[in-house]
C-alpha cells in the first residue's frame, strides 16, 4: 500500500509511482504513435479526404464503455473493501482470542499455566501470518513462522498443506488438554471454540476473494471494447481535431485502459502490488499488540514504509 503524508495537488498530479502507467505506457505510446501517424497521413496526403466519419458512434460507444468501467472498478473495490474488512476482524479476534487466553485458561500466575497462555498466545500470532503466506503464494517461507513456535511444531507445521487451518487445529487441541486438566472451565470452552471458529470465518473469506476472480468472459469483452475504442478514435475526432488529434486520443486512452489497470491490480488485495493491503504491516500489529499483552518488552519495530510503500 502506497503511504504519503504529502497531499498536495501538485503532489498528486505528477505523481507516477503507485499509478497505472507502469502497467499502460505500451498501450499509450502504440495509440498516441498511431494517432500521430494517422494525423500526419491526413494532413500530409489526405488520407481521410471525403471519408468523413460522425463522432456520434464514438460517443455512444464511450458512453457504454463508460458505464462497463464503472461496474469493473466497484466490483473490484467491493473485493478490496471486503479483503480490509476482514483483516480488520482478524486483528479483533486475535487481541480478543489473546484476552480469553489470559483471563480463562488456569488460575492464578503459575510458572505451568503462564508458559500453557504463551504457547497458545504465540500460536495466535503465527496464524496471521501464515494466512498471509497462503493468499500471497509464500508457502515455501516458512521461517516467519520460526519465532512462534517449538522445532517440533514448524517441522509437523511444514507437512501442512494448509497452515492456518492447521494452527487453529493445534490451538483447539491445546485448550481440550487445558479443559481435560480442569484449566478451563466447561461454559468458557465453549466460547474459546467460537474465537477459533472466526479466525477459521475470516481465513474462508479470505480465500474467497483469492479463488474468485472477475469473469473471464466479462474481462476480455471490456478489453475487446477498449482496445477497438482506442485504436478508433482518431478516425472519429481527426477531421474536427487536426493536429491536436494525438492528444486527445493520449488522454482518452489514458482515462480507459487506466481504469482497467486500477480494477485489475486491486480485484486481489491480498498480492504485494502498490495498492495491495499491507499486509505483513497488519500481522506485525498483531504481533506487537499480543507481545504486550504477555507483558514483554524487547519487541520488534513497527512496519515502516519502504520507499513509500507499505507491505
Amino acid at each position: 500500500m502506497i503511504v504519503t503524508t504529502r497531499g498536495s495537488w501538485l503532489y498528486f498530479m505528477f505523481a507516477a509511482r503507485g499509478t497505472t502507467l507502469s502497467r499502460i505506457w505500451r498501450r499509450l505510446t502504440f495509440n498516441g504513435t498511431f494517432a500521430l501517424v494517422m494525423t500526419l497521413g491526413h494532413m500530409r496526403y489526405g488520407w481521410l479526404d471525403g471519408r468523413d466519419v460522425t463522432p456520434l458512434p464514438f460517443t455512444l460507444i464511450g458512453f457504454v464503455l463508460s458505464i462497463f468501467l464503472g461496474f469493473r472498478i466497484n466490483t473490484a473495490y467491493d473485493r478490496y473493501w471486503e479483503g480490509r474488512r476482514l483483516w480488520g476482524q482478524l486483528v479483533n479476534t486475535c487481541r480478543t482470542l489473546a484476552r480469553q487466553v489470559q483471563t480463562l485458561v488456569g488460575a492464578g500466575d503459575g510458572a505451568a499455566v503462564l508458559e500453557r497462555r504463551r504457547r497458545l498466545i504465540y500460536l495466535v500470532m503465527a496464524f496471521p501470518h501464515a494466512l498471509r503466506m497462503r493468499l500471497r503464494g509464500e508457502e515455501t517461507m516458512v521461517t516467519d513462522l520460526a519465532p512462534f513456535m517449538s522445532a517440533s511444531e514448524l517441522e509437523q507445521i511444514k507437512t501442512e498443506r494448509n497452515r492456518p487451518n492447521a494452527l487453529v487445529q493445534r490451538m483447539a487441541e491445546q485448550l481440550d488438554e487445558a479443559y481435560r486438566a480442569e484449566l478451563i472451565h466447561p461454559m468458557h470452552l465453549s466460547l474459546l471454540h467460537q474465537t477459533l471458529t472466526a479466525l477459521t470465518d475470516v481465513q474462508g473469506g479470505c480465500e474467497r476473494i483469492a479463488n474468485t476472480p472477475i469473469p473471464f468472459a466479462y474481462q476480455v469483452l471490456l478489453r475487446h471494447i477498449i482496445g477497438a475504442y482506442c485504436y478508433a478514435l482518431p478516425f472519429g475526432v481527426l477531421l474536427p481535431l487536426g493536429l491536436m488529434t494525438p492528444v486527445v486520443v493520449v488522454m482518452m486512452s489514458y482515462a480507459f485502459y487506466g481504469l482497467d489497470a486500477l480494477g485489475e491490480e486491486i480485484q486481489d488485495p491480498f498480492g504485494s502490488d502498490p495498492n495491495d493491503l499491507p499486509l505483513s504491516a497488519l500481522c506485525r500489529t498483531i504481533e506487537l499488540d499480543l507481545r504486550q499483552r504477555l507483558g514483554e518488552t524487547e519487541l520488534p519495530e513497527p512496519a515502516q514504509p519502504h520507499h513509500g510503500q507499505l507491505l
